[in-house]
Formats: C-alpha cells, sequence, structure tokens
C-alpha cells in the first residue's frame, strides 16, 4: 500500500474556529483527512506501546501559529512518518495504527454505524448480500460472505476481497485488494459510482493449492466460476481444440475435470491489469501486464507495430518500488506549459519499477505506468510470500488458516524476506514499498503474434537466457 498526504485543507472547527486537515491518500485515492492532533495522539499511543527505540520520528508541536511554509514543511514530515509506520513490519501491522485508520476514514466520510445491506460479487456476476455493520472491517465482511455461502471456516483464508471497476463494456479493472486497515461498505460507497463494486476471488498463485479447494462443494464452485469467468473474459488462452473439450466438460457438469484442463492453459490463475506504458524494451511501448506463475508477464506493442512477449519471473527481481506524483490535467488550454496543481486539476500518475537481472552480470530497472501499480506491487509481494513459505518447508495451507484466525500478522510474513541493501535507484526520490527475494533464475523473451493464440508463439529471443548453476525456482 502507498500512503501519501499530497494535500491539506484548511477546515471549520464546532465553534467557528479553523485547523489544517491533512488529507491521507491510499493508492492515490483519499482515505481519511485528519488533525495534527489525532496523529500526535496515535503517535503517542504507539511509543507507549511499542518503546523510542521502535517508532518514527515525529514533527514536533509549534508554540505559534504555523505559517503556510510551516504547514508545507509538517505535511512532509506526516507523510514521511505515515510511510515509515505502514512500512514497519511490526507497526504496519498493528491492530492501534488499522483502527485508527478504519475510524478516520468512517469519521471523514460522516457515515454513521449501522447495520446495511453490502452486495458481494462472484466472478460469475452473481451478487451475494450480506448484512454488515458500516463499521466492519475487511474481515468481518469476508466472513459474512464465507457464512452466506456455507463455506468452510478452513477454506475462508484462500479467498479476498477485491475492489474493482466494471467497465460498460464488461471489461474488469482490478483496483486494489481490500486491506485491514479499511472498511469495505465505507470504501466503496465512498467511490459514489456504480462501476465499483466488491467482488470475491481466490487469494493465492499456487495452483497446487486448487485441490483443497476442490475438495470442498462450495469452494469447487467457486473456482469454477472463476476459471469460467477468466476464460470468457479471454484472460486464460484457450485455442478450438481446447474449447471444445472444456465444453464438453462443462455439459458433462465435470467442474473439477474443467479446472484441471483449465490449470494447463496460458494464463490460468494471472490477473490481467488495464492496458498501460512501459520503458521496456524501448520508451513508450504499450504493453498488457498479465501476475501470475510467480512472474509478471508483458505483451507489449513495440513502435514498429510488432508484438513481442517476455516473462519477468519475481525471483530475478532484486528489489521493485512505487512512486506516485501529482501530474496537472490541463483541458482546453493552448498554453504549452502545463500549470501547476495548485491551479489546475491533477491526477495521480503511479510507476511500478523493478530492477531485475537480464543476464549474468547485468542488472536492469523496468518502469511500468499504470494507475494498478500499487495492484502489481501487491501482486509480486504475496508471490514471494508464498515462495518463502514454501522454502522454508512451510504450509501455505496454515498460513491462510492463521491470517483467516488473525494470528498471523505482516510482520510474521514479511519476516522471513530478507532483501540485501538495495542499489541506487535512477530516481532517488522513489520510496521503497515491498521486500525482494534474493535468489534469482532464468528470463525468456519470446516473440509472439498479433493474434496472441496461445501456439503462436515462436522462440525469437529478446535476450539470452541464463541461470546461476544449481539455482531454480525451486531453490527459493
Amino acid at each position: 500500500m502507498h500512503f501519501s498526504i499530497p494535500e491539506t485543507e484548511v477546515r471549520s472547527g464546532e465553534n467557528g474556529s479553523t485547523y489544517v486537515a491533512y488529507n491521507i491518500h491510499v493508492n492515490g485515492v483519499l482515505h481519511c483527512r485528519v488533525r495534527y492532533s489525532q496523529l500526535l495522539g496515535l503517535h503517542e499511543q504507539i511509543k507507549k506501546e511499542y518503546g523510542n527505540n521502535l517508532v518514527p520520528a515525529f514533527p514536533p508541536k509549534k508554540i505559534f501559529t504555523l505559517t503556510p511554509t510551516d504547514v508545507e514543511q509538517r505535511r512532509e514530515q506526516l507523510e514521511k512518518y505515515m510511510q515509515a509506520v505502514r512500512q514497519d513490519p511490526m507497526l504496519g501491522a498493528s491492530e492501534m495504527f488499522n483502527s485508527f485508520l478504519r475510524k478516520a476514514q468512517q469519521e471523514t466520510q460522516q457515515i454513521p454505524t449501522e447495520e446495511v445491506p453490502l452486495e458481494i460479487y462472484l466472478s460469475n456476476g452473481q451478487k451475494v448480500e450480506v448484512n454488515i455493520l458500516t463499521s466492519d472491517q475487511t474481515e468481518d465482511v469476508l466472513e459474512a460472505v464465507a457464512s452466506k455461502l456455507d463455506l468452510l471456516d478452513e477454506l475462508v483464508g484462500y479467498f479476498s476481497l477485491f475492489l474493482v471497476r466494471e467497465g460498460v463494456d464488461g471489461g474488469l479493472t482490478f483496483v486494489r485488494k481490500l486491506q485491514e486497515f479499511e472498511l469495505p461498505y465505507v470504501s466503496v460507497t465512498s467511490l459514489r459510482s456504480s462501476e465499483f463494486h466488491i467482488i470475491l476471488r481466490k487469494s493465492y498463485w499456487d495452483t497446487a493449492y486448487d485441490s483443497d479447494v476442490m475438495d470442498n462443494r462450495v469452494g469447487l464452485n467457486l473456482l469454477y466460476t472463476q476459471t469460467v469467468s477468466d476464460i470468457d473474459r479471454g484472460w486464460i488462452l484457450v485455442n478450438k481444440d481446447q474449447h471444445r473439450q472444456l465444453k464438453s466438460l462443462q455439459e458433462k457438469g465435470s467442474k473439477k475435470e474443467f479446472i484441471r484442463l483449465g490449470q494447463t492453459l496460458k494464463y490460468f490463475g494471472y490477473i490481467k491489469f488495464d492496458p498501460c506504458v512501459t520503458d521496456f524494451p524501448e520508451k513508450g511501448c504499450h504493453v498488457i501486464v498479465s501476475a501470475g506463475n510467480n512472474e509478471l508477464n508483458f505483451q507489449v506493442k513495440l513502435p514498429n507495430e510488432q508484438m513481442k512477449e517476455g516473462s519477468f519471473k519475481v525471483t530475478r527481481m532484486r528489489c521493485w518500488r512505487v512512486t506516485s506524483s501529482q501530474v496537472p490535467v490541463v483541458k482546453g488550454s493552448s498554453s504549452p506549459t502545463p500549470a501547476p496543481c495548485s491551479s489546475a486539476q491533477c491526477e495521480v500518475k503511479l510507476e511500478l519499477a523493478f530492477e531485475y537481472l537480464m543476464s549474468k552480470d547485468r542488472l536492469q530497472w523496468v518502469t511500468i505506468t499504470s494507475p494498478q501499480a500499487i495492484m502489481m506491487s501487491i501482486c509480486l509481494q504475496s508471490m514471494v510470500d508464498e515462495l518463502m513459505v514454501k522454502k522454508s518447508g512451510g504450509s501455505i495451507k496454515k498460513m491462510l488458516r492463521k491470517r483467516h484466525n488473525g494470528s498471523l500478522h505482516r510482520s510474521e510474513s514479511q519476516q522471513a524476506v530478507k532483501s540485501p541493501p538495495l542499489l541506487d535507484s535512477p530516481d532517488p526520490n522513489r520510496d521503497q514499498i515491498v521486500k525482494l527475494s534474493t535468489k534469482l533464475s532464468s528470463v525468456s523473451l519470446r516473440g509472439i503474434s498479433a493474434s496472441n493464440s496461445a501456439n503462436d508463439i515462436s522462440g525469437n529471443d529478446f535476450h539470452g537466457n541464463y541461470a546461476f548453476e544449481g539455482i531454480g525456482d525451486d531453490d527459493l
């Protein structure tokens, strides 16, 4: 999650006095407005609970009225403070921090605590209505949906709630995975658009864990509808022969066999992102990014209209980071120079950049500019979490159950991911968001035809393949 405080507001208090509100954004979207005194109170609580050594520095109080320069300086300091707390494995996962954000979100949107119906969508568009409190957190809503569906308690952790936007053409854009610091009802209703809704989808990557889910009738149905939906949307590539086999299995009602065949298809279990821009292999290339199978897959359209495909394995990424910036949007202006954000409507520009081992001794930064950069980052981190659990001999089944029971915190899952010091970045202002894996495996980049058929992949490489001797994906 990317926390920022890009702006402040002067607001009126109850007694007619004014105060400065600091707008906390998560992934470029307003999450809550808070006063300095509220953040100071949170800081004092954290300091009391965890001690001075662990808590990051907090901007001091001022005796006199703040000047505009003082306000801007405090905004920057508070932003760094919130980012430091969130990125700390212990503080960022603490109930103290998350409950503060949930309460602030509810107060900002001025939504009282009351019982309300909330529609949760399944992959096939079916709606499940649950009665919840507006103050229920993500895990509470997930449990309510699971109970309504009669999903076994031990399987609840295999699924997550995602905020998505559905276009007029039925296209689905993943906005983010709902987190422990937000209230799902408030998050979706505050967007004030029927395009946004919450969808239930599996939350793991390794298809080996599909067997756990398929042993349960409800789990099987959920996984089956997701597979059918992904095929219908074109996220999973199917040729004519495979399509005929799938249709036959569907007509027979052979759901397990349908999923088993689906597992053999290209992009099974991947999340597909909206078209965006990358600087690889050239600047300004249009690309469709998909996440799955421990990789980011690129389908790139080069300036000469040639299509290329490449797979960037998470095990070859030395690090990755997300940056956000305010970009002015000027409409109807003939001025060649964009107006500053203070005098024009602005939008948030998000970038995901990762440092990748292209060959034995060559690391290269690859940047993706996309509104879904944070979601891509979350996908990478969850892949690393799974790989590290597997490497340590643990069971993701147990990890998911612990997470569902509330005993596994972000700190536990991230402690296993040890990264070397970050190498110098082309942009020193980038904020590190995620940890990374330290052992690396191979890369291959292939040319594909414009048909996007799974059978049309040729053997034309962008780069030669290289793998450390004795080290592969299974050696993580």
